[in-house]
């Protein structure tokens, strides 16, 4: 290989097979640059040596094909490449065959700075050519093998499931696939697995896994691709905290195949929780928690800021930013997107001078330093009268409207300034801090104002609470009532999230068929919508189903995150645009009428 050879090698024949990097003419010397995936090495023509090898080498140009067959010979000193791991070595060209030319490409393998990214698409597979995205490529293989590896080891079968399926939407939408053999019928493209790895558990597979394909026809993201490729395991007779032994381990034996080290025995943090100290549910713990500040303020302080005194008031902390200009300052108000009456208030400095007894109480309550940026977010004094929410939840509706905005404006602050001292790092250096976190005990069950009913907050096969179950079997009487006792209700269910992203969500299952039939009545469905839906699945929990429980993970985000990478496109070898476009073959494309014709289809042009 074009990247092996190294000084031991001197003195021996090889032939090397690769593509031209680089060709330097230097007279009767002409230096290439002949590249493989494992490297480059320096092959050395010498016309003295043999004119018509020099003439043949003359006219080799970038990315053609060749072999250069010859020996190793140790470089002059003062010619040694450091730079390159072949850097002490040459190879001293006896023959050189061209196995085929190429076109000048749209861009270069070894180009330093990177086209436009649809240039790149495009052409994808000069770009799969390159240094960083071979090594993108070699990771994903890497870290793939290292979690099979693992988990065959501890007692898991690798177990394929069916990519035509029937349609049962979990929330996005299927890909339908149109049968020619039963017209009119549709298969779908699984967007998981879920209940295929469910009737694993009932047919005795106790341990399974799968590194699978799944696709969703949704709207695209950096972080989101119509296919995508997830790590999905299940396993009988768990606890949560089994599943999350599991994972925690092959992470660590993910990370360890990337050249990195992470602890296991991750931090867990309760979701109610979790919107109180961050806002959202997926927390990045590289910036610190929130702290409500509102005791810091008397009755007229916030009185004469209109800041509502039955909410908290929340101060975000960005360590270490230093003083932010007046521009600076005034940017932060554009950054805030308030949910429903919580207001900003940017200057911290203003607020000290007015009230210094306040500021200093805020300064030691959230642990300010010398350089920090301190941010408040409150509710609006115009706000009106607090919900309740039965006694299991711990955040109100009026609560949550400060959380959520003061969560979305902490991210988008330290995104904008933390940068300044290294917390965030930038594309192409991989991140070392690395803080992982299981999110726990999510809500059930997710009010829909649009459709006025309750939704499955994670998916509808997820087990309640044993503790809430009372609460579930008031609930299904009261399906259409947004301050139902189903509100409360906590799930089973569990995320692994890395510095802020989601890597997984999984659950303990329902595996009794009363409890599953009681969870498809309070998501609003009659009995014969849900036998039409899912009968096969409500039969098959009838035939002795034990208890069972797993997790998906997104292998493109694990390995965008072991990259260095802004987007899952850096480490899919064939992705899509934002537009669900792949641009190198062309695809969505239109079908011939007779296609059409034998599938029974007609168009219709959307109006």
């Amino acid at each position: 290989m074009c990247g092996t050879l190294r000084a031991s090698d001197a003195g021996k024949k090889a032939v090397l097979m690769g593509w031209v990097n680089k060709r330097r003419d230097h007279g009767s010397l002409l230096f290439v640059d002949l590249r493989d995936r494992s490297g480059v090495t320096q092959v050395v023509v010498n016309a003295d040596r043999n004119a018509a090898i020099h003439e043949k080498a003359e006219t080799l140009r970038n990315e053609y094909v060749i072999a250069a067959i010859g020996s190793v010979k140790l470089r002059e000193v003062n010619t040694v490449n450091p730079n390159m791991p072949t850097g002490e070595v040459e190879l001293v060209a006896d023959d050189i065959r061209i196995l085929n030319e190429s076109k000048l490409p749209p861009f270069l393998p070894s180009d330093t700075a990177l086209t436009n990214e649809e240039t790149r698409l495009k052409y994808r597979y000069i770009d799969l050519r390159r240094d960083a995205m071979q090594f993108n490529i070699e990771t994903r293989h890497n870290v793939a093998k290292a979690i099979r590896d693992y988990l065959s080891a501890q007692g898991f079968f690798e177990i394929e499931t069916p990519f035509m399926t029937r349609s049962t939407p979990e929330g996005a939408r299927d890909y339908l696939v149109p049968s020619r053999v039963q017209p009119g019928t549709f298969y779908a493209l699984p967007q998981s697995p879920q209940m295929f790895k469910q009737i694993l558990m009932i047919s005795g597979f106790d341990r399974y896994f799968q590194i699978v394909r799944c696709f969703r026809d949704e709207d695209l993201r950096a972080d989101r691709q119509p296919e995508f490729t997830q790590i999905d395991l299940e396993m009988t007779y768990p606890q949560p905290e089994s599943v999350w032994g599991v994972v925690e381990g092959f992470l660590q034996a993910a990370f360890k195949a990337a050249g990195e080290q992470i602890d296991t025995s991750f931090p867990r943090m309760d979701y109610d929780e979790a919107i109180r100290q961050y806002g959202i549910d997926k927390p990045d713990l590289r910036i610190p928690p929130f702290t409500d500040v509102q005791e810091c303020f008397t009755a007229g302080n916030l009185q004469e800021l209109a800041i509502n005194p039955n909410l908290p008031v929340i101060a975000i902390r960005i360590p270490k930013v230093g003083e932010l200009s007046r521009k600076e300052r005034d940017d932060i108000k554009p950054m805030f997107h308030s949910k429903g009456g919580a207001r900003v208030y940017e200057d911290f400095k203003r607020i000290g001078n007015k009230y210094p007894e306040a500021a200093a109480a805020i300064s030691k309550k959230s642990g300010m330093e010398e350089g920090d940026l301190i941010v408040l977010v409150a509710g609006s004094a115009q706000a009106g009268p607090q919900t309740a929410l039965p006694a299991h939840r711990k955040v109100t509706p009026a609560e949550l409207a400060i959380y959520a905005s003061a969560g979305l404006l902490r991210l988008a602050l330290a995104q904008k300034y933390a940068d300044r001292h290294g917390i965030f790092k930038k594309t192409g250096d991989p991140m070392k801090d690395y803080r992982f976190l299981w999110v726990t005990n999510f809500p059930m069950f997710e009010w829909d104002e649009g459709e006025k009913q309750w939704m499955a907050a994670h998916h509808p096969f997820t087990s309640p609470h044993e503790q809430d179950m009372g609460l579930l079997e008031q609930g299904v009487d009261s399906v259409n009532d947004p301050q139902s006792t189903l509100s409360a209700v906590r799930a089973l269910a569990y995320d692994v999230v890395l510095n802020g992203t989601e890597l997984g969500s999984g659950s303990i299952r329902i595996h009794r068929q009363d409890i599953q039939a009681k969870i498809f009545k309070a998501l609003g469905m009659t009995d014969e919508e849900a036998r039409k839906r899912f009968g096969f699945f409500l039969e098959a929990l009838e035939y002795g189903t034990p208890p069972h429980g797993g997790i998906a993970l997104g292998l493109d985000r694990i390995v965008m995150i072991l990259a260095g990478a802004e987007s899952l496109r850096e480490v899919i070898p064939f992705p899509k645009t934002a537009r669900a476009v792949d641009l190198m073959v062309d695809a969505p494309t239109p079908v011939d009428e007779r296609q059409l014709r034998d599938l029974g289809i007609s168009i219709k042009k959307p109006s």
